[in-house]
């Protein structure tokens, strides 16, 4: 795959996120939302630490890039993540009118856009993300991995 002019660049910064995340306990996922060649959103994962089930980093970096534009709604965008969003916010990226979603790492597990589902480029929806994945994918999954191994040997 060719990427485009500054995508690197967006995905390191959506690690610098998940490594955010992964010093506060959170499952290491980040996102930005970029317009015109600039951020306009961040996010990371905090479901534990804001008590909220919703509280991925594609939500967070949503709503920061729709307070930032003043509309909920954003179009000629494109959503860096570190993983594969789940179907909850595969849906939101279509509700939301992203143009284009680059993502790092398959969520084997939960994934909506490829791996289990097809969620933001079906044909029954009114609005279809263009998908792109595998930018970094090495270095995502490597961070995931030594969270979740590190995880499990807290339980032992």
């Amino acid at each position: 795959m060719t990427w485009q002019e500054g995508d690197e660049a967006f995905m390191r910064r959506a690690i610098e996120l998940a490594r955010r995340a992964e010093e506060a306990a959170e499952v290491p996922v980040g996102a930005v939302v970029v317009l015109e060649g600039r951020i306009i959103g961040e996010g990371w994962n905090r479901p534990i630490s804001s008590r909220d089930p919703v509280s991925h980093a594609e939500i967070g970096a949503l709503r920061a890039a729709a307070s930032s534009i003043g509309n909920y709604r954003l179009p000629n965008t494109t959503l860096y993540v570190t993983l594969e969003p789940c179907v909850m916010c595969a849906g939101a990226l279509v509700i939301a009118r992203v143009e284009r979603l680059v993502f790092a790492a398959r969520d084997v597990r939960f994934g909506g856009v490829r791996s289990k589902f097809r969620l933001a480029d079906s044909d029954l929806l009114n609005h279809r993300v263009r998908i792109e994945e595998g930018l970094l994918a090495a270095e995502s999954g490597e961070l995931l991995s030594r969270f979740f191994r590190q995880q499990r040997s807290k339980q032992k």
